[in-house]
């Protein structure tokens, strides 16, 4: 009778636990197949739905990340305080990152999500002044890059971030920058980490786009070139891809003689 009970009652855990994998999974893959097609403000929702109904999961909380950063990127121009709504959303999609990163600090992912809202609001209050959060950036994007899980994509994306932040931050004069305590960003380790980047995910505008800009900083005009028809030749896979290959084109034909 005691077996029976012990059987019953690992049949019925193993059921319940069945079940409550099987909705969640539901509801993360119907947030993700919104934001597929680029509709960030339901898959929002959904994902609020599914972290009330299975709350402290860090896989709903980064991709409630995702969804704010997206969200945040398009707010409309026309509406009333359009930066501080803006300003809202990066912060709380560092907050759910966050979040995800306390609740899984062995997984890449809510590093890269972290890493990302970090990167927005450092953009949007300006990076030398916010040289904190630069270093945030780049650790969490180096912490992903070593924990080296999460998939391609995720890999890819902490390299980019990385190259993307090491880009920006070299722009400015380097004593300047190291009296704010950024003189470890570096233009070649950019460029090793846009390429790494590229060679993890492929036919990638944004990438090619980004590197190519950094390549004709250096005058290294051949390489940005072919950067840039690789861009063009690629298909688009974000929303504002179309904006990225109009500055493709402009930029390729503005450098078509060096």
């Amino acid at each position: 009778m005691l077996i029976k009970k012990i059987t019953f009652f690992l049949l019925l855990t193993l059921f319940i636990s069945s079940n409550y994998a099987q909705s969640l999974d539901s509801l993360l893959s119907k947030g993700d197949s919104l934001v597929e097609k680029f509709n960030d403000e339901k898959a929002l929702e959904v994902y609020q739905q599914a972290d009330k109904l299975f709350p402290k999961n860090w896989k709903v909380y980064w991709r409630i990340s995702r969804a704010y950063v997206d969200i945040g990127e398009h707010i409309s121009k026309d509406i009333e305080d359009f930066e501080d709504e803006q300003l809202k959303d990066y912060k709380m999609a560092f907050d759910y990152a966050d979040k995800a990163v306390k609740l899984a600090p062995g997984e890449a992912i809510p590093y890269v999500r972290r890493a990302i809202a970090n990167g927005r609001i450092a953009l949007f209050k300006g990076v030398f002044s916010v040289g904190s959060i630069v270093d945030a950036v780049r650790d969490d994007c180096e912490k992903a890059i070593k924990l080296n899980n999460g998939g391609k994509i995720y890999q890819s994306l902490a390299h980019y971030i990385l190259a993307r932040t090491h880009a920006k931050v070299s722009e400015k004069w380097a004593p300047a920058r190291a009296v704010l305590g950024l003189g470890w960003a570096d233009i070649d380790t950019a460029l090793a980490e846009y390429d790494i980047a590229i060679k993890l995910r492929p036919n990638y505008i944004m990438y090619y786009l980004d590197y190519a800009k950094a390549l004709i900083r250096e005058d290294e005009y051949e390489k940005a070139r072919e950067m840039l028809n690789n861009a063009l030749t690629s298909p688009k896979k974000d929303e504002d891809d179309h904006i990225r290959l109009a500055e493709a084109k402009e930029l390729l034909n503005e450098i078509k003689d060096e």
